[in-house]
């Protein structure tokens, strides 16, 4: 199970491999290739033993458990891709709370305390998360960047002529199932960890709502006489949206027992809604995210975030909301920026430099 402290330390972990991965780039230049060497002088066995430890240290710096770990090293494309998807995830959790008091602050002790409590942005983060993973991946296999996938295998479309006619279709169907399988089963007993990996599911279902199905046309002078189709993804921003819509409309589910004693019970569905049938799941059957505990106002600095003060806001749209009553400073300032740009051949663009006096507005503390 990817537990809160689990997910943080994969968090921190994933923004430090940056140098060490740039050694599993194959690079042309290193070796200086001409095409015309014999394959005896090739360091062939060297390079593939050097790549593939560095593929090994990148799997344990990045702090997963046995399985996971296992999981990583048995491809040597998935550490970079992990890396890739915590930094897109993070990227357009920031992009889509831009506007919002809590504006997916993940420095630090912030994080830290925040993937411990089961607030709605809790919730968020594992989406966000799960579904990041589940877009890289398939992207991965699409792009020839892993060893045990390739294009989409839909048994529906034409993938050795979609190979070669370049439209090769991300792999979903292989990412989601390596996801479920790397994020681990939710536990029978821990009302937490059951939260955390529905809201996981979440995610990973919400790189299926942008799916589309991409046809080319061949024959002469362009007739359809043989159409190729394959699956491609939406932009990620897409996905990103969906969730936080999903975000808004969280649903709040509590335990049957005493929380005071610190025992985990059964997940309640709230008013009004059916749970599973049958008595064996309590969580109740719903493709929304779900959370524990109500979210703080996060207008102070505190322990999940560092408050509002001093943010920028934009008066006509969320100063009211995100200043939380205090008011707003307003500054004036000179900026240049470029302007009326235009391209000259050949090749290059040419703009003005044009003055301009703006108003910024900042929270009052």
């Amino acid at each position: 199970m990817l537990d809160g402290s689990l997910l943080a330390r994969w968090l921190a972990a994933a923004f430090g491999l940056t140098l060490l991965l740039a050694a599993l780039r194959p690079s042309a230049a290193y070796f200086g290739l001409t095409g015309s060497e014999p394959l005896t002088i090739l360091p062939l066995t060297l390079e593939t033993e050097a790549a593939a430890q560095a593929h090994y240290k990148a799997c344990d710096r990045l702090k997963l458990e046995r399985k996971q770990r296992r999981m990583c090293r048995r491809d040597p494309g998935v550490a970079e891709t992990l890396v890739e998807a915590v930094s897109m995830s993070a990227l357009e959790c920031q992009y889509q709370f831009r506007f919002e008091r809590w504006n997916c602050t993940l420095e630090g002790r912030y994080r830290a305390s925040l993937l411990k409590r089961g607030f709605k942005e809790t919730a968020f983060l594992y989406a966000i998360s799960s579904a990041g993973l589940t877009h890289a991946l398939a992207k991965a296999c699409s792009a020839g960047r892993m060893e045990r996938c390739t294009c989409d295998e839909a048994p529906d479309l034409e993938n050795r002529e979609a190979w070669q006619w370049g439209g090769c279709g991300d792999n979903l169907k292989y990412s989601s199932k390596f996801v479920k399988e790397f994020l681990g089963r939710r536990s029978s007993k821990d009302l937490r960890a059951r939260v955390d990996f529905h809201n996981n599911l979440v995610g990973v279902k919400a790189s299926w709502a942008g799916v589309e199905t991409t046809c080319k046309c061949h024959g002469v002078s362009g007739s359809c006489t043989v159409r190729t189709c394959w699956r491609q993804l939406a932009p990620f921003h897409e996905v990103g949206k969906h969730l936080k819509h999903k975000y808004e409309t969280s649903l709040k589910v509590g335990s049957t027992t005493n929380e005071a004693t610190g025992e985990a019970g059964a997940i309640s569905p709230p008013r009004g809604r059916a749970s599973g049938s049958g008595g064996g799941d309590p969580l109740p059957r719903t493709p929304e995210l779900v959370h524990l505990d109500d979210s703080p106002s996060f207008c102070l600095a505190g322990r999940f975030s560092p408050g509002t003060a001093g943010r920028r806001c934009h008066r006509e749209k969320n100063c009211e909301s995100i200043c939380c009553g205090r008011g707003h400073n307003t500054q004036s300032r000179v900026v240049t920026r470029p302007c009326q740009c235009q391209v000259r051949w050949c090749c290059y663009v040419e703009c003005r430099q044009c003055t301009q006096r703006e108003e910024v507005y900042t929270c009052k503390g």
